[in-house]
């Protein structure tokens, strides 16, 4: 026993000495198993241990930096990469990660962005004054040189929010310091942009954007490669026109480009628009020809041409769509050097974003486990902000019935109606038009002419319904179109995201409906609590909309 009490005093001497070296210290709180150290201030810091703090803090009201348009978050300083130009003069250009903090989010006019006074003054010619949110944010951001990822509702105007800084760089309409730095039009031998579309009526869509900025003078600068097209005669073009900008499908590009008559080698930007979709199997081989071939580095030589670090810093990587699962992440940080994520009123890094994410239910990544604020997922964001939505409950052989009905009570001039299965148009169309209701089917099938045609019928009014499969659930504007009916049940979040996308674009009112049967509200009511909205129950009675309980 004397031992034992020996022993615990030599130990208790022995702690007091070692507190002394806590110079700070000043008293120790009573414990029962656990120690908890008091300073003075009253808490245990990094500073009371002598020990530096090496995280920065940010001074002043965030809310007020906001406020002013200033953006919160730093851009990683570590790696600044530097960029060839397609350009005969071989000019270096490096991206600056800090410039893009002072983005301007809330601008009254396209000049304050840094756009060429000739561009500014088409778009005030075609009805474009003041900047969409996502433009504000994503024009500055490629103009820096930044490989990005744009992500913002369907018809916020994302097209404009790459082609802008593109035709502010490339072609007649670019500023001063471009033409005296650039090539002129007539020694231009290679491509300066190629832009991917995932589908013809996106692409051909994307051509008429860019030929209404140019003018009818110098409209032969862009290209469309598209399939279904006579190849033949698109060969003939590319070598006749010598265009700046290339717009197409993956198959026609890469096919071309594997014939040797498509010069990407020096090419300045890919766009890749609604990305998401071109990552899709199909899409594969193609895909990673064009990113093989499309911006290499001139006068690059042996092993250093196929590191893959040299491909990607050799041109500019743009990446669009409505929605970025984790796929995408992947392949932007894959595909692009450093590339930023571009949303309406905030430009992060990707890197903020997490590559991975737990998996729910459904089988989809999920970012609730995330620290960052970015939203991988379909989310409200990913829909145009003034939509109505519901859904109401009928017998499947009744579903074209109710379609009437809803288009009726709803008064809609335009709807877009989808369906899961191709063969199951024209037979909808059939009973729509024993109704006296105008409709039209539009399916890949079809030729390019008879799709252009139908498209067009559709804007005059010719054609009130037109009835579609995924095909027009991407990329088509339509701003015509005030109702959206799903006939068949989207089969994630992702898809009806896109095709609640047709309407409501640019800040229009749209109402999107979806006619289910008793069995299928459980998927309505996923899809609700994964796009966190409202998708309220109703009927049609008597030429009205009624909203019902759950």
């Amino acid at each position: 026993m004397p031992v034992l009490l020996l022993t615990r005093a030599l130990l208790l001497v022995g702690d007091s000495l070692s507190l002394r070296k806590v110079s700070q210290f000043t008293r120790i709180a009573p414990f029962r198993g656990n120690i908890r150290f008091l300073s003075d201030s009253g808490s245990l810091t990094l500073a009371s241990l002598g020990l530096k703090n090496e995280v920065k803090t940010v001074s002043g009201n965030e809310k007020n930096k906001l406020q002013q348009g200033v953006s919160t978050i730093e851009v990683p300083k570590s790696r600044v990469n530097k960029r060839v130009s397609g350009n005969k003069t071989g000019l270096v250009k490096e991206r600056n990660p800090v410039d893009i903090k002072t983005a301007p989010f809330a601008v009254e006019s396209f000049s304050e962005l840094g756009l060429p006074p000739l561009l500014v003054e088409r778009l005030e010619k075609e009805g474009f004054t003041v900047p969409t949110d996502v433009q504000a944010a994503a024009v500055p951001a490629v103009l820096k040189n930044h490989d990005v990822v744009i992500q913002s509702y369907t018809g916020s105007g994302k097209t404009l929010a790459y082609l802008l800084p593109i035709l502010s760089q490339v072609g007649p309409l670019r500023g001063e310091l471009e033409l005296l730095n650039g090539n002129g039009k007539g020694n231009k031998v290679d491509i300066e942009a190629v832009i991917v579309a995932p589908s013809r009526e996106l692409g051909m869509q994307i051509v008429r954007e860019v030929e209404k900025l140019l003018g009818p003078a110098d409209k032969k600068l862009v290209q469309q490669l598209v399939g279904g097209a006579n190849r033949s005669r698109q060969e003939e073009a590319l070598r006749k026109n010598k265009p700046a900008i290339v717009v197409g499908t993956p198959g026609r590009i890469a096919e071309i480009s594997a014939a040797g008559k498509l010069p990407t080698h020096g090419c300045r930007y890919l766009v890749l628009d609604e990305v998401d979709q071109l990552l899709a199997i199909n899409f594969r081989e193609d895909m990673q020809r064009i990113l093989d071939h499309v911006g290499r580095r001139p006068g690059a030589r042996g092993g250093e041409s196929n590191s893959p670090l040299v491909k990607r810093s050799a041109r500019q990587t743009i990446m669009v769509s409505a929605t970025v699962p984790f796929s995408v992440i992947r392949a932007a940080r894959s595909w692009g050097c450093d590339p930023l994520l571009v949303q309406a009123n905030k430009v992060v890094p990707l890197e903020s974003v997490p590559p991975s994410g737990p998996v729910n239910n459904s089988g989809t990544p999920s970012t609730a486990s995330s620290s960052s604020n970015i939203q991988a997922m379909p989310s409200v964001q990913s829909l145009p902000p003034n939509l109505q939505h519901y859904y109401t409950i009928t017998r499947i052989q009744h579903k074209i019935d109710m379609l009437r009905r809803c288009v009726h009570a709803l008064d809609a001039k335009c709807v877009i109606a989808f369906m899961n299965h191709t063969k199951q148009l024209k037979d909808a169309v059939f009973k729509l038009e024993a109704r006296g209701m105008k409709a039209a089917e539009l399916h890949g099938d079809l030729s390019k002419l008879v799709r252009s045609t139908i498209l067009k019928k559709f804007r005059n009014g010719e054609v009130r319904v037109l009835l579609t499969n995924e095909l027009s659930a991407r990329g088509l504007d339509l701003p015509e179109c005030d109702l959206v009916v799903n006939l068949g049940l989207p089969t994630d979040s992702v898809h009806y995201a896109h095709r609640a996308g047709r309407t409501g674009r640019l800040g229009r009112k749209g109402t999107v409906v979806t006619i289910c049967e008793e069995p299928e509200v459980f998927v309505v009511k996923k899809l609700q609590k994964q796009l966190s909205l409202s998708i309220q129950a109703c009927e049609f009675s008597e030429g009205n909309l009624v909203i019902t309980e759950d």
